[in-house]
């Protein structure tokens, strides 16, 4: 019996394909946008962005490497320059010594809010304003389910009508 290699067709291919392509491309130029306009990484701002939305601007630090998708090191690193352009800050917690809160300063949220219109209008230009309204819904409705199945614990925090976990 000779193995067969799997193939797709080529409709898959080319979803597959657009999606990758989607994947690679467009947290580049996300990033190089941040970086140009606002000094911080896209990663920096999707930080400063769940912390906005988080009750009271803090997170307990393994919540909020969750809601980022990042590991304990990569998010201490970050929160220490984040911390360093006091936009953060690291806070103990009352109830256990070990847990250690991030909280977003008045400097950070004043950041983030500088940030947002330009990050918004290059969303706009590349993504949104590319497809039509019909567009959009079948692109929400086809990327969520492939979210669930990738993130079964559901560690994101930017749906829509969701507060990130906490």
């Amino acid at each position: 019996m000779t193995y067969q290699v799997p193939r797709m067709d080529e409709r898959e291919s080319r979803a597959w394909l657009a999606l990758v392509w989607t994947a690679e491309l467009l947290p580049a130029a996300l990033d190089a946008q941040l970086q140009a306009e606002a000094g911080m990484t896209h990663f920096e701002f999707m930080v400063l962005s769940i912390l906005q939305q988080e009750q009271g601007g803090a997170m307990r630090t393994t919540d909020l490497a969750a809601a980022v998708n990042a590991t304990m090191p990569r998010l201490s690193r970050v929160v220490g320059k984040l911390t360093e352009r006091d936009l953060v800050e690291r806070v103990g917690s009352g109830e256990d010594a070990r847990v250690v809160h991030v909280r977003l300063t008045t400097a950070g949220r004043r950041e983030l809010v500088r940030a947002v219109p330009s990050h918004i209008e290059l969303v706009r230009r590349l993504v949104i304003d590319r497809l039509s309204p019909d567009q959009l819904e079948a692109l929400a409705d086809a990327l969520e389910p492939l979210v669930e199945s990738v993130d079964p614990q559901s560690r994101r925090g930017f749906l829509p009508g969701r507060a990130p976990s906490t």
